[in-house]
């Protein structure tokens, strides 16, 4: 049977493959250490919890909820941007509740694509940023460039080389998969940029939280004029521990932010309101719970660089997010991301994502997430040294799966 159109312009999904793999060797009684997907174990703090309990014993609460947000949680969140980046927000026009930024990106996408529009997207990046756009029938440009002096002239190219000129322009700092962190300084650039040449600019700022060296990454908003032309989305999944709940932002341009709200109006009634509730709360607090998050995730890192780094595989240290971005060993790089990481699974017992998932560009490396406790990962690390160790004896022993179908 034929596939739909939208369908068949999805590539299959890799992550897909390694989660089947994965699957299976649980079933054999493997114990997988899964450093893959991006899925904070750590507990919701107890004040956030305890809120919603206290909300939901009230019936009121458990008819339809507001698709855009309650007013008490759009406040919460325009004074969040006040107090961290100094931005001020209209929460009445400027602010709108998605069900996570992911939900928020491809509603963006349905509400401002028409069949043909170029969107200039960074490559390696989260699949949504380009596929949201992809369902929605644009064309994706790819940028394989870093937030240094090479990104304007490579959007410069992109729009050269672009028939029709690009609708809008994608960022993603700290990155998701690759952890580097945009300055002030290159937001400025962009800006200007997009400005003079009639770009909207889509920031996702999902991991301005998680941050390591005393160097809190900027909003894209702090640059004067910047809401001109800028939407901004953000989540409450890393930084309160709260991907479940599906609670996220979009805030900026009131033109775009209209454009969304409209949209999310014929397709969702928002989410429970006592996890609204509870979000404001959540938002309103101290942020001695951001610290907490932020502090367990530093060591994390800590420990999985050093300890990978004396089983023989290096890994840069990253600077933001709840991720590194390994370069695979130089002895398994031929193969390729998803063959190196169905390998780990299978002979080390660790599950990473391929770096192909995020784009071609990502192929030489995998994306190691931290999301296992400190014991957990140096576990990971014994088993990735033993397995290393073995390739290095006996290296015609390592033969990728694809090669015994």
């Amino acid at each position: 049977m034929e596939e739909f159109h939208k369908v068949r312009r999805l590539p299959p999904y890799v992550f897909e493959q390694v989660n089947r793999l994965k699957a299976s060797a649980r079933s054999r009684g493997a114990d997988i250490i899964d450093l893959g997907m991006g899925n904070p174990d750590l507990p919701t703090p107890k004040a956030i919890v305890d809120k919603l309990c206290e909300v939901v014993r009230d019936p009121r609460t458990h008819r339809y909820s507001s698709s855009r947000g309650i007013p008490g949680l759009r406040r919460a969140q325009a004074n969040y941007y006040a107090r961290r980046f100094g931005v001020k927000l209209n929460p009445d026009t400027q602010v709108v509740a998605t069900l996570g930024s992911k939900e928020g990106f491809a509603n963006m996408a349905q509400a401002i694509t028409a069949p043909g529009d170029v969107i200039l997207c960074p490559n390696p990046t989260y699949p949504i940023h380009a596929f949201g756009f992809i369902m929605s029938g644009g064309v994706i440009r790819s940028l394989q460039v870093e937030p240094d002096d090479g990104f304007i002239p490579a959007v410069e190219r992109g729009i050269r080389h672009s028939i029709p000129k690009p609708l809008a322009l994608i960022l993603n700092y700290p990155s998701n998969p690759t952890a580097l962190v945009a300055s002030l300084d290159f937001y400025k650039d962009v800006v200007a940029f997009a400005k003079k040449n009639d770009i909207i600019i889509l920031s996702d700022l999902a991991y301005s939280e998680i941050y390591f060296d005393g160097n809190p990454p900027p909003s894209v908003l702090q640059v004067p004029g910047a809401i001109d032309v800028c939407v901004e989305f953000t989540s409450m999944s890393k930084t309160f521990s709260m991907p479940g709940w599906r609670m996220g932002f979009a805030v900026g341009n009131e033109r775009l932010i209209s454009a969304l709200t409209r949209v999310k109006s014929y397709l969702d009634y928002g989410a429970f309101t006592p996890i609204q509730v509870a979000a404001a709360h959540a938002l309103n607090g101290d942020g001695a719970d951001i610290e907490e998050v932020r502090e367990v995730y530093h060591k994390r890192r800590d420990v999985m660089v050093d300890s990978f780094g004396r089983a023989g595989w290096t890994i840069p240290a990253p600077a933001a997010s709840m991720f590194a971005w390994a370069p695979i060993p130089e002895q398994f790089r031929h193969l390729g991301s998803l063959e190196f990481s169905k390998l780990l699974i299978e002979h080390a017992d660790v599950a990473v994502a391929p770096g192909i998932g995020f784009g071609e560009h990502g192929d030489d490396y995998v994306r190691v997430a931290l999301v296992e406790n400190e014991h957990r990962i140096r576990q990971a690390a014994r088993n990735i040294k033993r397995f290393l160790a073995s390739t290095a004896k006996q290296p015609n022993n390592v033969v990728p799966l694809a090669a015994r179908r």
